[in-house]
């Protein structure tokens, strides 16, 4: 999920419903055409067009924005890893190796607490 410590330098988002695409360029910090081309490659960003094409983004755009912003250039992967990433956490798929060896941790752990019990 997106870590708020890497966005300390952007500004909060407004309580507004939809929000234009140089205002969501302003709120994420990445250029308008960036924008665009992140919409072709990334399933899951599909703001709302209305009035001649216009682009009108919601509040889980936005953050949306600032994840993949996060995953490409704070975490360093590449369009294709950052689309494998966000659709893993889509479907609750994509456990790293890291995050394989906290949960057989954590489950060793809760076994042995279970045998203690007993």
């Amino acid at each position: 999920m997106l870590d708020p410590s890497s966005n300390k330098e952007l500004p909060e988002i407004p309580a507004k419903r939809y929000f234009t695409i140089g205002e969501v360029s302003e709120l994420c910090d990445v250029k308008q055409h960036v924008l665009r081309y992140w919409e072709t490659e990334f399933e899951s960003l599909n703001p709302v067009k209305r009035r001649g094409n216009r682009r009108y983004y919601q509040h889980g755009d936005v953050m949306k924005v600032r994840e993949i912003r996060d995953l490409l250039y704070h975490q360093g992967y590449t369009i294709g890893g950052a689309r494998l990433r966000l659709e893993g956490n889509k479907r609750g798929a994509g456990v790293n190796g890291a995050d394989a060896a906290a949960v057989a941790r954590l489950r060793k752990d809760l076994e042995e607490i279970l045998l203690l019990l007993d």
